[in-house]
């Protein structure tokens, strides 16, 4: 039998929602469904803003954009809020690009320059209408943190560095 992509798979990490404010979202999934914070932050190259709850048996992630040039930005316009991707992890991105690509199923995206997360994505146009992310990585991502807290990640105080959700650095303005 040949090499098929489910052989790469590990698990199914999480599925993730474009929202416009992750703060609405918190009396549904964290206080009626029970969700637990696990981590979160802005990434400002990207413009976005991400949490990830956890659930029982499923990991959340919540995805808000911080600006109105970003891509989740336009995909809110085109479409609404709503499932924006589902992430599998597998233990060899490369490999499971030329597997996927050897089915006919082109990916995009494919970035895998470093090994903290490496990562490529098939289009909804080859996927009937889901975003699918294929993605190794050397970290551990179901972990909570004790860093911060939800509150201060909705008030912009946690941003993603390196692949680490850590507190900006406050501006001494003396």
């Amino acid at each position: 039998m040949s090499e098929r992509v489910a052989d790469r798979i590990t698990r199914v990490d999480h599925v993730a929602i474009a929202v416009e404010s992750i703060a609405d979202t918190v009396p549904l999934f964290r206080d009626a469904l029970g969700a637990r914070f696990l981590t979160g932050g802005d990434n400002d190259a990207t413009g976005i803003r991400l949490v990830h709850f956890q659930l029982p048996g499923l990991k959340l992630e919540l995805m808000a954009p911080l600006r109105g040039d970003t891509i989740l930005s336009r995909s809110l316009e085109r479409r609404g809020p709503g499932f924006h991707h589902m992430t599998f992890f597998v233990d060899d991105v490369p490999r499971t690009v030329d597997l996927l690509e050897g089915e006919g199923i082109p990916t995009t995206g494919t970035d895998i320059g470093t090994p903290a997360w490496s990562e490529t994505f098939i289009r909804p146009t080859s996927s009937f209408g889901a975003l699918l992310q294929f993605v190794s990585s050397s970290r551990a991502w179901g972990v909570p943190t004790s860093d911060f807290e939800l509150a201060d990640v909705l008030a912009g105080r946690v941003v993603w560095r390196e692949y680490i959700a850590c507190l900006r650095e406050s501006i001494d303005t003396r």
